[in-house]
């Protein structure tokens, strides 16, 4: 076993638990910095490379229904050799299918080098067929997550409105996201991303909290790996 792909609804502490499995287990979690290195094999500017992940889909998708006109990701440079002998660059625009054709390349790479947690970007999808990977959707009723977003609001961005104000914005934002990240999966895959057969296990952190969900997770992982965990 090398790799564990998280798939999240958005509020049930998904991101929480990859990053208590990744410590627990002293593995790294995927960062934009395989989709860099990806990139830069690719011949491409690495440091301007985009983690197309379902948040960057979800702003491209805003964008495009305000101006109904198709909207590239990002534009990268490529480099260049120019008439004096000169190294330059020239820039290009990064669409959908090189964006994608780049996480994929990173994500695949994530799997060779082992020892990773990736949380989203089709991880699930993509490393499909590989026998050494465990793959977990965490879910939560929507309850929970409208209270655990409440307090996320709370903290990061230091909003205390009313009760009702709050809950609406957490809701909005459940209800955005958890579509971006379902049409994600479904515009680049044609797959349903709450389909139960794409997962080994499905957690509901309205049962478990984050540290008992990331200690069934890592309990799973050994069982399939043969090791006995060690008990602290």
């Amino acid at each position: 076993m090398t790799v564990i792909t998280i798939s999240r609804q958005y509020g049930s502490g998904g991101d929480e638990i990859a990053e208590r499995v990744a410590s627990i287990l002293g593995f790294r979690l995927f960062s934009k910095l395989l989709i860099q290195r990806a990139a830069q094999e690719s011949g491409l500017a690495g440091e301007e490379a985009v983690d197309y992940s379902e948040d960057t889909y979800r702003v491209k998708n805003f964008i495009e229904r305000i101006t109904h006109w198709p909207v590239p990701i990002a534009t990268i440079s490529v480099p260049k050799m120019m008439p004096d002998g000169e190294v330059g660059s020239e820039s290009h625009i990064l669409h959908d299918d090189l964006a994608i054709n780049l996480v994929e390349k990173a994500v695949r790479a994530a799997y060779a080098a082992g020892g990773m947690v990736i949380v989203g970007r089709g991880g699930q999808v993509i490393l499909r067929d590989q026998p050494d990977v465990l793959h977990v959707r965490i879910e939560a009723p929507m309850e929970d997550r409208v209270q655990r977003i409440k307090e996320q609001i709370k903290r990061e961005r230091g909003e205390f409105q009313a009760d009702i104000i709050l809950r609406r914005k957490a809701q909005d934002l459940i209800v955005t996201r958890d579509y971006t990240s379902a049409d994600y999966l479904r515009q680049y895959y044609s797959i349903n991303w709450d389909d139960p057969s794409l997962y080994h296990m499905i957690l509901n952190t309205g049962k478990l909290n984050v540290d008992q969900a990331a200690a069934v997770v890592v309990e799973l992982f050994h069982q399939m790996e043969g090791v006995r965990p060690v008990v602290a």
